[in-house]
């Protein structure tokens, strides 16, 4: 029985996983910030990908982390994905052009509540109305 509820769960989770990062890519290919005006054109262009893109890699490492244990406590997850979209910002500071090319410290908070955004969803609403989700946490 076990053997089946981690098959239902790596299931969902990429399921769960490529369906974010699919949305993610339809964002940016349709580039629905041409539909804005003003302010939200602005705010969207500065900070949509900010908040969306350590969104799906919080759920990418979701993906994995049947396979990879450390990788099951959600701290573990947020921490590593904060640090690799700060890393990468501190890096525009010094002029290493690494994932963008412009530092802008407003991007951190945004990376932040991104990685918030995809704990609450995980721990609120998947790990309560997506069968199978709690697997892993639940059987360590």
């Amino acid at each position: 029985m076990k053997e089946v509820d981690l098959r239902l769960n790596l299931i969902i989770r990429k399921i769960v996983g490529i369906s974010i990062m699919l949305a993610i890519a339809a964002m940016h290919a349709f580039r629905i910030g041409q539909c804005l005006n003003g302010k939200l054109y602005i705010y969207y262009y500065s900070f949509a990908s900010d908040l969306v893109l350590p969104f799906g890699a919080y759920f990418m490492l979701s993906m994995i982390e049947i396979q990879i244990r450390f990788l099951r406590n959600w701290i573990v997850k947020a921490l590593i994905v904060f640090s690799v979209m700060t890393f990468s910002e501190i890096m525009q500071f010094y002029g290493i052009y690494f994932f963008g090319e412009t530092f802008d410290i407003l991007d951190i908070l945004m990376f932040g509540m991104g990685v918030l955004i995809a704990v609450l969803i995980d721990k609120q609403i998947f790990e309560r109305f997506i069968p199978h989700w709690k697997y892993a946490r639940e059987n360590r």
